[in-house]
């Protein structure tokens, strides 16, 4: 298991991603053979050296040049062919790497995953996904971001590759699949919506239980929900501040009504833990389901330990052949790009 890292990637890189790869590696010594830093390689072994790393099986790429977060995705692929995006997808691309963990420009890291290693056959478009909590687990949602504007079979091919997922990350057979829409009623919603639906409730491969409403987002009923990116983006930037204002929210009435300290420390315990349900660093990153590899995007504020939850997300992709999955089922059932 050999997995690169774009050592540059995100807002407080390369101190935090460097720690969260020595993390990963010094927590499961063996889990990964090898760990493949990639960005200016002076500025990475000074990094490695200051954390002490020197003893770990990690291996530094020279990338001099970076992709910042805000520069324009595409254009910043195609000037920018020495940035430790593209050098860690073509480490990827060439067998050099078994995958690629980035907390990057997420608009950089799926064009040039796009370019650099394709398409699985059959995968019209690619999708990112992300976790949402609730009593009973995790339901997965997809599309977050990755296609703002899709067609009805776009959605079918997001819920059997989010299907694969389920079944492989988390261990859910048969999971259920389940359309986010503004009412239950197969009538309901704009003409995506509608088509999807009709599209979903056919497909032999899928186990479709209908639409779900945006109150059902955290009530586990389904294990696989679709939409297109645009929603699933607003879903998730909702989600990522639920938690922090719930709990902000509940300690100003706690302190308006002068409650003790032992009650609000012992609340105060049990809101850290629902918030670290809705917290990116709880899950590490998402894999961009759909592209000829194995990717996994974070969150650009990812601490040390979501760096080490990506990597460790990545290694988990790679030993349970994901991909591999979604390529069969995909052909299984005649599904065409």
């Amino acid at each position: 298991m050999r997995i690169a890292l774009d050592a540059m990637g995100g807002d407080h890189a390369p101190r935090v991603t460097v720690a969260g790869a020595i993390e990963a590696l010094r927590e499961a010594p063996g889990r990964i053979r090898e760990l493949i830093l990639v960005g200016p390689e002076s500025l990475l072994r000074a990094e490695v050296d200051r954390l002490g790393g020197g003893d770990l099986p990690l291996r530094i790429v020279d990338a001099p040049e970076v992709i910042g977060m805000e520069e324009g995705p595409a254009a910043a692929v195609k000037a920018k062919a020495r940035s430790s995006i593209v050098v860690g997808l073509t480490l990827h691309a060439r067998g050099e790497a078994d995958a690629f963990v980035s907390a990057g420009n997420t608009g950089a890291v799926m064009a040039a995953s796009l370019f650099v290693l394709g398409r699985i056959e059959g995968v019209a478009r690619p999708s990112i996904g992300a976790y949402l909590p609730g009593p009973e687990g995790f339901s997965f949602l997809l599309d977050v971001g990755a296609n703002v504007d899709c067609r009805p079979e776009h959605l079918v091919q997001f819920a059997h590759m989010g299907r694969i997922f389920v079944e492989r990350i988390l261990g859910r057979a048969n999971p259920r699949v389940a359309l986010l829409n503004i009412g239950e009623e197969a009538s309901k919603g704009n003409e995506l919506s509608k088509q999807a639906y009709a599209l979903l409730g056919r497909d032999p491969g899928l186990r479709f239980v209908g639409n779900v409403e945006g109150g059902d987002l955290l009530q586990n009923r389904a294990d696989v929900i679709v939409c297109d990116g645009f929603v699933g983006n607003v879903v998730l930037k909702f989600g990522e501040s639920f938690a922090e204002v719930l709990e902000r929210l509940v300690r100003i009435r706690l302190d308006a009504r002068s409650l003790g300290g032992e009650t609000l420390g012992g609340l105060g315990a049990i809101l850290g833990e629902l918030r670290a349900l809705f917290d990116y660093e709880h899950y590490g990153g998402v894999p961009l389901l759909g592209v000829n590899g194995v990717v996994i995007i974070g969150h650009g504020r990812s601490t040390a330990r979501a760096i080490c939850r990506m990597l460790w997300r990545a290694e988990e992709m790679v030993r349970l052949e994901v991909n591999r999955h979604i390529a069969e089922a995909l052909r299984a059932l005649g599904v065409s790009s």
